[in-house]
């Protein structure tokens, strides 16, 4: 008797799109730009750089990390490395720039602050566990309409909390915090929408609604919304094909093209929509402002596009800042007051509407202090503009002490999405509520100042602790109720359709 072997072929392996992926492509780039490296400007600082993305991965980088801290690590690299970028443009080495040579230092600084960054989101999030798998697939009974209909009540929601918020001026940072709750239902959507591969007409009703959103407001946040569909993606480690590069590479380059416009437009649109140079309160009807927009969509051949890139370039760009900062502290008495964290943890623990009397924090006016740089044309747009947290824990502390300061926000930050990655909900609900939180509080990368980074961080876990504890079980028993009821309808309409067919015969 012969025994026959039967071969058990192994499926084919899927490409797919996921911290192990990420990391082998930022390799892959960092050695393009190192090949680069010597025919621009800042040879060393362009090189090294191009290698922090793949660094910070390889340390942050586990299986069970939070897709939101990718976006928030790689964002603050993103901007740092923007300035050799600007370099290449300007053709000239940082050094040359206004800022003067402490440019080179405030690039090293920032870069060994992401590394840094990166080091605490390892130390706090490296022994994190998946969830059970009840938690891990619930959301896989959920289908798009449910999850649609989801998040337009939470977009209600968070418009109630905006109109809230301009009538209770003093609950500004809760509310504000709360305003982003519509974080959690888009993820939940658009990660439902990748896992069951259908859906998608949802995905773009999102879309359209979020970037009306973001262009009827004075700050044009309108990129929100394709972070949340890429924390999204990578989260549900969709499929990477050549379909899936074709959609990133279209989404990138509208991205592209919509930044540019509104770099074009935003400092005439915001003086249509507020009726002044100075002020960031909307005054005008909404169909005035997006009559204004129209037009200057349909006049966008008049956009003189290269000016825009360069404006936009700097504008990403939050280096020479830092470098002025460094060179005032150089002749500054102020140095070791620790006078930026103790505003920080005042503000914080001074809440305003059990302190009505605090005094407000500006960050136009820490700038002028810290940086002492001309504001006369942030000023004239109606918006302020901030030196940034990392420059600020270097007032205090001086480099390498700085290091320090940033670390201690990142185990803070890391801790607070921890304790969110392990709340009894679904693992849908739990990535969505980190990317809310990180959004809120990383949104501006860089640029964010210490006192709202630290008041961010503090008051998105009093609120969303708030929020897991009442509002998510009911959430979760509403999706779930939802789907039973899609379900049985489904099975129900299935067994009509059988029995008009009737009995199957061979």
């Amino acid at each position: 008797m012969t025994m026959t072997t039967l071969a058990v072929a192994r499926p084919p392996a899927v490409s797919q799109l996921d911290i192990a992926s990420l990391r082998r492509a930022f390799l892959v780039l960092a050695f393009v730009l190192a090949m680069a490296a010597p025919f621009t400007p800042d040879p060393l600082e362009f090189a090294v750089g191009g290698f922090v993305p793949w660094i910070v991965l390889s340390i942050a980088g586990t299986p069970t990390l939070p897709a939101a801290l990718v976006y928030f690590l790689l964002w603050q690299w993103l901007q740092v490395f923007a300035r050799t970028l600007v370099s290449v443009t300007d053709g000239e080495p940082m050094a040359r720039s206004l800022a003067g040579p402490w440019v080179i230092d405030a690039y090293w600084y920032m870069m060994a602050s992401v590394v840094v960054l990166a080091m605490a989101v390892r130390l706090v999030m490296g022994s994190l566990k998946p969830p059970a798998p009840r938690e891990a697939r619930a959301h896989l009974a959920w289908g798009p309409v449910e999850l649609f209909q989801f998040y337009l009540f939470s977009l209600v929601a968070a418009s109630g909390a905006r109109y809230a918020q301009d009538l209770i001026p003093a609950l500004d940072q809760p509310i504000e915090a709360l305003a982003r709750v519509k974080s959690v239902s888009a993820f939940m959507l658009f990660v439902g929408i990748f896992t069951l591969r259908r859906g998608y007409a949802y995905m773009l009703a999102a879309i359209v609604i979020e970037l009306g959103i973001g262009f009827s407001g004075v700050l044009g946040d309108f990129r929100g919304i394709f972070i949340f569909v890429f924390v999204s993606a990578l989260a549900a480690r969709i499929r990477w094909t050549a379909t899936t590069t074709l959609a990133v590479s279209s989404a990138a380059i509208f991205l592209v093209v919509l930044g540019l416009f509104w770099t074009s437009v935003k400092n005439e649109y915001r003086q249509v929509a507020t009726g002044s140079d100075e002020s960031q309160y909307i005054k005008v009807p909404i169909d005035v402002r997006m009559g204004y927009l129209g037009s200057r969509v349909a006049s966008a051949g008049d956009i003189d596009w290269g000016q825009a890139s360069y404006l936009l370039l700097n504008r990403l760009a939050y280096v020479d800042i830092f470098g002025s900062v460094i060179g005032v502290k150089m002749v500054s008495p102020e140095q070791g007051s620790m006078r930026q964290w103790s505003d920080a943890l005042a503000h914080v623990f001074q809440p305003r509407f059990l302190f009505p009397n605090k005094p407000a924090l500006s960050d136009s006016e820490v700038f002028m202090r810290l940086a002492r740089s001309d504001l006369s044309e942030e000023v004239r747009a109606g918006t302020s503009i901030s030196v940034g947290y990392i420059s600020e824990n270097f007032v205090d502390l001086g480099f390498p002490w700085m290091l320090g300061g940033v670390f201690g926000l990142g185990v803070l930050l890391a801790a607070v999405c921890r304790y969110f990655m392990t709340i009894p909900a679904p693992w849908v609900m739990r990535e969505g509520t980190v990317l809310a939180i990180v959004y809120l509080v990383g949104q501006n990368g860089v640029e964010v100042s210490l006192p709202k980074m630290l008041g961010a961080i503090v008051m998105a876990f009093l609120v969303y602790a708030m929020l897991a504890k009442f509002a998510y079980p009911m959430a979760w028993r509403w999706l779930d109720r939802k789907a039973l009821l899609q379900r049985n309808a489904a099975e129900m309409k299935r067994r009509a359709l059988a029995a008009r067919r009737g009995p199957y015969r061979k």
